[in-house]
């Protein structure tokens, strides 16, 4: 196989394409957390709701940021990432 840009944009070691995954525990915290979100909308559950969902979405960012099975992973943590800050500096 070729080391061509769209070969390493989106195979992974094994030469699969990876776009999409099964997601990992921060993603999965993320997904419930923000849901939860919507239940609680206010007080300090909120709070804390909101804080966990924002901690376990940057994690997984960093985690795709640096260590993502291609470089569309890799950019797709860093998009997320900055989205992560520029929304929290709003």
């Amino acid at each position: 196989m070729e080391n061509t840009l769209v070969d390493k944009t989106f195979r992974d070691s094994d030469g699969q394409i990876v776009i999409a995954q099964m997601p990992n525990l921060p993603l999965i915290v993320w997904i419930v957390t923000s849901l939860l979100t919507l239940v609680f909308t206010s007080g300090k559950i909120n709070t804390v709701l909101d804080v966990l969902a924002t901690g376990s979405l940057f994690t997984w960012a960093w985690l795709e940021l640096f260590q993502g099975v291609n470089y569309f992973r890799r950019a797709l943590g860093l998009a997320v990432f900055i989205g992560i800050i520029a929304f929290k500096i709003q």
